[in-house]
């Protein structure tokens, strides 16, 4: 390959000395949308990770057509922080549309590797800017125009492998692993970005501190979104009827568990599917399908997004009623109406507690992080049959579509919890059989399932008014009856629901942190910069389900203040902790919607200015 000459560029402000920064940096590849850039983006963060450096992806993408600018964040942290960080360390500009603006955003020191025919390094003297002309790599060894376009990318790749001393062994392997077993696109994204690396070597001095280098902390490590670890739990709750309508960020989640399930649910001896999965006409349609496989035996299940449970209200509110187990997941996009579909917030959590009209409280479980996206996915399978109702998982598009570091999910050692379920020989035991009397006390009744062969099996399941026998009632006696028992039904389920996670701080710490789901990702570096920063400890505090145990409560006595932080407007888990504590007067929102995740900084910052007011 001849020497290309490399365009004058503006001299970066130097830090003095110049620190070197190992396996602690951020970069943003801007591109965008439908180009191919997936591939590359993967491949470049598996490398890193398969250097034993700790390492996380989020993907800022349009909801709408091909064509339109698309950011994926690469997060190093040598420290195993796993939520976003504020600052773009590194910025690889390929998209001509946003160029400007992602160069005039960064930080003075940072790094721009880009496409040379752009000519950025007229843009700002303060940074180190480093232009490659992938398009005209990739046309040394792709003909077709449109393959030029997808080898570009992994020519960036190569060059910033070389630049950050990311291995290239590594990056083959990752290669390898993406594309599985086509040898010819194997060896075609190969040789693109072994070329990024070459012409780098041989053009580019080294200008800046930012670097990869070899740990051991991805030992026994995966990477996974949260869409696939909830696919694979309910894969392991043995879920068998799944009905669901595509919607943006949930769509993959039922996608994943149709992949999974003709893998693993197909019975050997005959070849048939052990399994129905229905993709319905709308939300409602798939609810309906739901609890109906529900009310038959099966363990069945939904996923939506917001617009997709509003639908489901009504339904929701029968399933609650009749006592119909069901599963739902909701990957919560940012609302309301059609809102920004392709962003994530946390702004279900008011409608997915109180769904459907009348007095109703659901379950809902809050996973944090793959791990739990796995585990609680089983639980609510449990949940659901334990207390005949539906169960929410509450996940969002961060948790969903993201890639996320996680330890190998452990293999589950618990025996199915099918509930209060009476088998033919049970009735014959007992005698009798009245579907919603509370027998035990603690509002849960016993159900038989259909087709069990007995006479005091059958009842009907009505949505009106019933008493305990299953019979249609109008009285007030009866009605009063069914409702309390079904909020009795609520207080034991504060002793089912998985636990808190708490973490006290030192003995003196009168300052508390709460927070669920995606947004835990940012605590603890946001506690961590409040100690070192500030000399200011923190209680933590994160619920992983709604009802609340008895914990919140004490959480809250041990502390003065305490910062609710959601990604949300209005402070919806604050709202729901203030109507469940004796002192509400302690709650104070920490609240982020703008639809990128939250980052720890922001989190510092709020709680900063408050206890200034305090």
């Amino acid at each position: 390959m001849s020497t290309i000459q490399v365009e004058p560029q503006a001299e970066p402000v130097p830090d003095s000395p110049q620190r070197q920064v190992v396996n602690d940096f951020s970069i943003q590849v801007a591109t965008v949308n439908g180009s191919g850039s997936q591939s590359s983006n993967n491949v470049l963060m598996r490398a890193i990770f398969q250097m034993g450096v700790p390492v996380s992806g989020k993907n800022l993408f349009p909801s709408n057509i091909a064509g339109l600018p698309t950011w994926f964040t690469i997060r190093a942290s040598k420290k195993g922080y796993v939520g976003r960080k504020r600052e773009i360390d590194v910025l690889i500009a390929l998209n001509p549309e946003t160029a400007k603006d992602d160069v005039e955003a960064l930080e003075p020191g940072r790094v721009v590797l880009y496409e040379e025919k752009l000519n950025l390094s007229k843009l700002r003297n303060d940074l180190t800017f480093y232009p490659v002309p992938f398009s005209k790599l990739a046309a040394e060894i792709a003909e077709d125009a449109k393959m030029r376009k997808l080898v570009a990318n992994m020519v960036y790749v190569g060059s910033a492998a070389e630049l950050f001393g990311i291995e290239m062994p590594e990056v083959e392997i990752a290669i390898g692993k993406w594309f599985k077993s086509k040898k010819k696109a194997v060896d075609l994204n190969v040789r693109a970005a072994q070329l990024g690396a070459k012409y780098v070597r041989e053009n580019l001095l080294k200008k800046d501190p930012y670097r990869i280098e070899r740990m051991d902390e991805t030992r026994g490590k995966i990477i996974i979104d949260g869409n696939s670890a909830c696919a694979l739990g309910s894969l392991f709750a043995g879920v068998t009827v799944v009905a669901w309508y595509p919607i943006t960020p949930a769509s993959s989640l039922c996608e994943s568990l149709i992949e999974y399930m003709r893998r693993y649910r197909i019975d050997r001896q005959t070849g048939k599917a052990t399994f129905a999965i229905v993709q319905a006409e709308d939300e409602l349609a798939a609810l309906g399908i739901a609890i109906g496989a529900g009310w038959a035996g099966a363990r069945a299940m939904t996923s939506t997004s917001g617009p997709g449970i509003s639908l489901m209200a009504e339904f929701t509110g029968l399933a609650y009623f009749t006592e119909i187990p069901c599963v739902i997941y909701d990957v919560q996009r940012v609302g309301p109406s059609t809102g920004l579909p392709t962003r994530t917030a946390q702004g279900d959590i008011l409608s997915l507690y109180y769904l459907s009209h009348g007095d109703t409280r659901h379950l809902v479980l809050f996973p944090a992080n793959m791990q739990e996206c796995f585990d609680l996915s089983i639980r609510a399978f449990d949940l659901a049959e334990r207390f005949q109702q539906p169960v929410f998982v509450a996940t969002d598009l961060d948790l969903g579509m993201n890639t996320w570091m996680s330890d190998e999910f452990r293999y589950p050692d618990l025996p199915i919890d099918r509930g209060k379920v009476l088998s033919a020989e049970d009735l014959e035991r007992i005698g009798e059989f009245a579907r919603y009397r509370d027998v035990d006390g603690d509002g849960i009744t016993y159900r038989t399932l259909p087709g069990t062969r007995h006479p005091l099996a059958p009842y009907f399941t009505r949505g009106s008014g019933h008493n305990e026998a299953a019979k249609y009632s109008e009285k007030p006696g009866d009605y009063l009856q069914l409702v309390e028992r079904l909020a009795r039904k609520y207080e034991t389920a504060r002793l089912w629901v998985p636990e808190p996670e708490i973490r006290y701080s030192t003995e003196g710490a009168r300052i508390g942190v709460v927070a669920y789901g995606s947004t835990d990702a940012a605590i603890e570096e946001c506690q961590d910069q409040l100690r070192t920063e500030h000399a200011i400890d923190t209680n933590y505090f994160r619920p992983r389900a709604l009802p609340f145990t008895a914990h919140v409560q004490k959480f809250v006595d041990r502390c003065d203040r305490v910062y609710v932080v959601e990604q949300n407007r209005d402070g919806q888990l604050a709202d729901i902790i203030k109507l469940d504590v004796s002192c509400p007067q302690k709650i104070r929102k920490v609240l982020h919607c703008t639809g990128i995740p939250i980052d720890a900084r922001f989190i510092t910052d709020q709680i900063l200015a408050q206890e200034k007011g305090a």
